[in-house]
C-alpha cells in the first residue's frame, strides 16, 4: 500500500530561509527532512516541541541584568560570525 503524502507550503522571510538552509546543509538534512522532523515531534509531544510564552510585563528581559543581556547577544552574535551566517 503506497503512503499517501501531503505538500506543505508556507512562507518565511527570505534571509529566515537562507539562514536555515545553511546550517541544515551543515547538519546533513534537508528542509524537507528538518520539516519532517518538526511535525513528527509535534504529534509526539501532542505540542510544539519547545516552550513558547509571552513574556511577563513585570520582569525584564530574560531577568538579567543589562550587562550579563549584552554579553549574551554578544557571544550570539560572534558563533554566528564564526559559522558564517549574517544577522
Amino acid at each position: 500500500m503506497a503512503v499517501k503524502e501531503a505538500v506543505v507550503r508556507a512562507r518565511v522571510d527570505k534571509k529566515l530561509k537562507h539562514d536555515s538552509e545553511t546550517i541544515l546543509r551543515r547538519l546533513g538534512i534537508s528542509q524537507t527532512e528538518a520539516i519532517r522532523m518538526f511535525f513528527s515531534q509535534v504529534v509526539l509531544r501532542k505540542g510544539l516541541p519547545f516552550a513558547v510564552s509571552l513574556p511577563s510585563e513585570d520582569n525584564d528581559d530574560l531577568l538579567l541584568p543589562r550587562a550579563k543581556r549584552q554579553a549574551a547577544i554578544d557571544a550570539i552574535d560572534a558563533s554566528r560570525a564564526r559559522l558564517g551566517l549574517s544577522r
